[in-house]
């Protein structure tokens, strides 16, 4: 049972029964004049289309990239350069605003700009993981020039106010990008609605490929470029076009926005009964992140007094595939950022698992998957010191203290 559709999903058969050809038959490089490269551009504009019809945009508006990651980086740093060079010394055009649980992929590269002398604003959010439009107000500086927050969380699946937050930026002649990567083809995400001027979306998230991801840009919007070459994709991104992947990106885009409202319904009933379920029948058990404002298809639980990672392998022994936020490596023993952000102490934060739906989940399935986190967390919880088995309680508590680095580094 695959439920961590939110790392990656399955390739649809259909998607695959697009791509298939642009391998050997129609192998073309879009970027010639005879009638094989012809066809293959042909196939490029009309996914182009496809992409842009799941989101309301343009064709023109749409920009294809190697997946989520490299888009975020293109709008992020391509803003960043081409704002730096309108500044002045009362005005530096070098601030940028996002939030304390964005994805690596856009923490990383603001992190980096800050190298170079940007500032950047991290919003803090409550604990359903939204920000308080207020604090965005009142975060806006004369130097402000990109506010980059997420349209759904990655791990805890909230779902930001992407219109209200839109409203801000335009009202302040600031542009608003959001990574829609989860959102895109799980949620009706309308960019001109919502008030996006920039937008990423990933492939293999929603039944597509893996490398291969798009970006909206508005019409009128321009960003500095940042791999030069022979001109492909409107000079944004040199390169020879992936002309399979994005075929496939096409299709996936396609049948999401055909599927949207019985999928949406599909995964929320899915996702409603097991929360309901386990945190029923397990002891200490919660479900982090906004109970209203959730990907239909996201849930992630928390688990007084167990190791999330343990808890994934157990359960990958009964057959079900999930996801936790805890450390991968005992260089990162405080576990992941998004927890931490919306007030779960760490210890806590170990015990997480989430769980992502696709298509293939069956709602009969729900029963299984209950028992088995049941039975792998009782058991966890037998060998854990911080779970009293005689009173059948979490006691860690007790426990917690303080950690400073030289704490982790010696550990």
């Amino acid at each position: 049972m695959y439920m961590d559709n939110s790392a990656t999903s399955p390739v649809d058969p259909e998607v695959l029964e697009e791509m298939l050809p642009y391998f050997n038959k129609e192998f073309g490089n879009a970027s010639t004049l005879y009638t094989l490269g012809v066809e293959a551009k042909k196939a490029v504009d009309k996914a182009r289309k496809q992409v842009a019809d799941l989101i309301n945009a343009d064709p023109n508006e749409i920009t294809f990239t190697s997946g989520g990651s490299e888009s975020d980086n293109m709008i992020i740093k391509g803003v960043a350069l081409k704002e730096i060079q309108k500044a002045t010394e009362e005005n530096p055009k070098n601030h940028i605003i996002t939030t304390t649980i964005e994805h690596p992929a856009v923490l990383e590269t603001c992190k980096f700009l800050e190298k170079f002398g940007f500032e950047v604003t991290y919003l803090p959010v409550d604990e359903s993981g939204i920000i308080n439009l207020e604090d965005l107000k009142n975060a806006i500086k004369d130097s402000t020039i990109l506010i980059t927050i997420m349209h759904s969380n990655n791990e805890i699946g909230s779902i930001q106010p992407t219109k209200e937050i839109g409203e801000i930026a335009r009202a302040n002649n600031i542009l608003f990008h959001s990574d829609a990567v989860q959102s895109a083809g799980k949620i009706p995400v309308d960019v001109i609605e919502q008030n996006i001027d920039l937008l990423s979306i990933s492939a293999h998230k929603i039944n597509g490929p893996k490398g291969v991801g798009a970006v909206y840009i508005k019409k009128g919007v321009t960003l500095e470029v940042l791999i030069h070459g022979g001109g492909q994709e409107k000079g944004l991104r040199s390169g020879t076009e992936n002309v399979p992947g994005i075929v496939g990106l096409g299709k996936a885009a396609e049948l999401a926005n055909i599927h949207l409202e019985e999928r949406m319904k599909h995964n929320q009933e899915i996702r409603d009964a097991l929360m309901e379920k386990v945190t029923s029948n397990i002891k200490d058990s919660y479900v982090n992140g906004s109970m209203e404002n959730r990907l239909p298809n996201n849930i992630h639980f928390r688990f007084s007094g167990i190791e999330g990672e343990s808890l994934i392998l157990r359960l990958d022994k009964k057959g079900i595939n999930g996801a936790t936020g805890s450390a991968c490596s005992t260089h990162d023993l405080k576990g992941s950022h998004v927890p931490a952000a919306i007030g779960i102490k760490p210890a806590l934060s170990h015990g997480s698992l989430r769980l992502s739906i696709g298509p293939e989940n069956n709602i009969e399935d729900v029963d299984y998957i209950v028992e088995s986190i049941d039975e792998v967390v009782t058991y966890l919880r037998k060998l854990s010191p911080l779970w009293d088995n005689k009173n059948d309680k979490y006691i860690g508590d007790l426990f917690e203290k303080e950690v400073d680095e030289e704490d982790l580094d010696r550990y």
